[in-house]
């Protein structure tokens, strides 16, 4: 059964406290090398930022996300955006490849994903991706934990998210159908320009929103002050502790 994160993605919020996200995602567009006249599906495509780069350089791209919001945003663009939930894929055989950045950690279960990426491609077709990988944001998840227990709360069982290892991955895609021609964990210290609170908002929300409403900000702001030795250097900017995991596989036939 795909689970779906409770987060409500609001497409302002992000561009505001979040616009890092897609900044960041060069590497992973730059390995999907897109040529001309394929036809690409952007798996979790936000706002559309990165998908507005793949239709420039010559692609024709069918864009999805789970987030409404951001879909309406992706679609102010021009796009072909359209929502759905990365575990329905109902594709057969119609793309050249799949490109995801920053969105297959919200997506459970991976097989799910996973075998509907592979349906959606045609023979050989690539898979192009980065994601959160094993470790990624290791202190935040650790002060959430810390804070939300303190309200009887197990952060693990709220958790939306899934950051695998490179070796359990590559596991998962091989099973699925892929041949894995790049597989790597890559660390990636990200500074937060709006700071850690705007960030737990943003990304957070399945954490927080099961704290009772009337002490959601003061665990918030404790949950910030576990994380400021560890995470604020000492000009006062915020640097995350992400890591990345970012593939390039093929299908199998």
């Amino acid at each position: 059964m795909a689970e779906v994160a409770r987060q409500y993605w609001s497409a302002q919020r992000y561009a505001e406290t979040a616009h890092f996200v897609p900044a960041l995602g060069a590497p992973v567009l730059e390995s999907l090398a897109t040529s001309p006249g394929e036809r690409i599906l952007d798996l979790g495509c936000g706002d559309g930022v990165l998908t507005e780069k793949i239709v420039a350089a010559g692609a024709t791209v069918v864009a999805f996300d789970a987030a409404p919001d951001t879909v309406a945003a992706a679609r102010a663009r021009g796009l072909d955006a359209r929502v759905m939930a990365g575990q329905n894929l109902t594709f057969d055989r119609e793309f050249d490849a799949v490109f995801s950045n920053a969105a297959l950690h919200w997506m459970r279960p991976p097989e799910a994903v996973l075998a509907g990426v592979r349906r959606s491609l045609k023979p050989g077709g690539r898979f192009v991706a980065e994601m959160g990988g094993h470790n990624n944001t290791a202190a935040i998840i650790v002060a959430l934990s810390a804070v939300l227990a303190r309200y009887g709360l197990d952060a693990h069982r709220l958790s939306p998210w899934y950051f695998p290892s490179a070796a359990a991955y590559r596991k998962k895609l091989e099973s699925a159908g892929f041949i894995v021609e790049e597989i790597t964990v890559v660390p990636r210290p990200t500074a937060l320009p709006t700071g850690v609170e705007p960030w737990l908002d943003t990304f957070a929300e399945d954490f927080l929103g099961a704290v009772p409403e009337s002490d959601r900000l003061r665990a918030r702001a404790e949950i910030a002050d576990l994380l400021r030795p560890v995470l604020m250097d000492e000009t006062g900017t915020w640097i995350a502790d992400y890591v990345r995991l970012r593939f390039r596989a093929t299908r199998a036939e």
